[in-house]
């Protein structure tokens, strides 16, 4: 147990690392599309920086599902390539269907791949909600009388 504890410890402090410079480089980007022209979300510019930002959320979390993968796949702790990321894609999201299962030695670490997902997914989920906050919705002006 304590194996599978220390390289979850890794994992974890991998992806972190990953994470907040996947988020810090979103961000410098994000930044400067903001800073260039004050950005309407309803406008095909908007859309498409909403878009593309998603896009970059989607990335960085597909990255670290891979990590697990090819981590769960080399340990031999699943039958092959696909069902390590399947089972990485469903712990890391907190779905857990259950009908992939990996090897009882290694079960522990499948747990905190589903932890961590979480902490990931929510800081995601914080990150998008303030700069997409920062974003401006196109209002009306009254007319005239």
């Amino acid at each position: 147990m304590l194996i599978e504890l220390l390289v979850a410890t890794g994992m974890v402090t991998l992806t972190v690392i990953i994470h907040g410079w996947g988020l810090a480089l979103l961000a410098r980007v994000t930044q400067a599309e903001q800073n260039a022209k004050r950005l309407d979300w309803l406008s095909p510019r908007g859309v498409g920086f909403t878009v593309g930002l998603v896009l970059g959320l989607f990335v960085l979390h597909g990255l670290e599902i891979w990590l697990y993968a090819v981590l769960f796949h080399a340990l031999g702790a699943v039958a092959d390539l696909r069902t390590a990321v399947y089972y990485s894609t469903t712990t890391y999201a907190a779905i857990g269907y259950g009908d992939a299962v990996m090897a009882h030695r290694w079960r522990l670490l499948g747990g905190i791949e589903g932890i961590n997902g979480v902490i990931l997914l929510g800081w995601s989920t914080a990150f998008f909600v303030t700069i997409m906050s920062g974003l401006r919705l196109r209002r009306r002006a009254p007319p005239k009388t």
